[in-house]
């Protein structure tokens, strides 16, 4: 079944994002931001790093994306206590999430291939990684919606 998630998802694959991007750009669309060095930025994480030998880049970019609401950004702003459970909680799904590929790394993920992502692969993964993000932020005190310190 289509929702939201799945159809932006889509579009923004077809616009040439990736993984990393295309959460870090779903986050920032729900909270009405955009953020292009950001975004940029994010481009660093795809196709594991470069090589296909890193991690995917919806787990680099879903831990990037709850530091988004929980980390320092300027001299003077506070670490949010809660980010390690964050990133605990979504690295942990992950795994499991990625237990029938036989690992984290893009490269396994993809079959050995990271340059073209599979939809039916990469597609559902993000997907549900999008949703499981906004479920941790939820289950910790966080509205997805609402850019930290606002």
């Amino acid at each position: 079944m289509l929702n939201y998630s799945t159809l932006a998802i889509m579009e923004l694959a077809g616009q040439g994002f990736c993984c990393s991007q295309i959460l870090v750009l779903l986050s920032l669309q729900g909270m009405g931001l955009d953020d292009p060095p950001l975004t940029r930025a994010m481009a660093g994480l795809c196709n594991g790093m470069g090589d296909c030998s890193g991690p995917c880049g919806i787990l680099s970019g879903g831990a990037c994306v709850l530091a988004l609401h929980t980390a320092q950004g300027f001299a003077g702003d506070t670490v949010d206590e809660r980010l390690p459970l964050l990133l605990e909680a979504f690295r942990d799904w992950f795994h499991d999430a990625t237990t029938p590929y036989g690992g984290i790394t893009c490269g396994v993920i993809m079959g050995g291939d990271c340059r073209t992502p599979d939809p039916s692969r990469c597609g559902v993964l993000l997907a549900e990684s999008h949703q499981r993000i906004n479920a941790i932020l939820i289950e910790h005190g966080f509205d997805p919606a609402i850019p930290k310190g606002e």
